[in-house]
């Protein structure tokens, strides 16, 4: 099992998540992070210390979120790693729960 980053990082991008990953499975892109499935190890580290509640466990995904799983894994292949905690977007908290961002993630 791994871990996925779902839509609501999207503009919010806080990385709270990333300083307690122990195997650096983060990559990061212009406006959102996501999860390498291939390095995750599931310690279930990430997932709280995601303010945005953006990170679930892939068992827990629901219907309508499962194609992350597979935009996780493609966009953490061309992504580079992170492992520092970065500040957020001046916006973060306008965008933290908006629905409809899929629209708005930069490649």
């Amino acid at each position: 099992m791994t871990f996925v980053v779902t839509e609501n990082c999207i503009k919010c991008k806080y990385t709270d998540c990333v300083e307690v990953c122990p195997v650096d499975c983060f990559h990061e892109g212009p406006n959102y992070l996501v999860i390498d499935p291939e390095e995750c190890i599931d310690c279930t580290l990430c997932e709280p210390e995601c303010p945005a509640n953006a990170i679930v466990a892939e068992d827990d995904l629901k219907a309508e979120d499962a194609h992350f799983k597979e935009l996780n894994a493609d966009l953490s292949k061309i992504w580079p790693v992170i492992t520092e905690r970065q500040d957020p977007p001046a916006d973060a908290k306008d965008w933290d729960g908006k629905p409809d961002k899929l629209k708005l993630l930069e490649r």
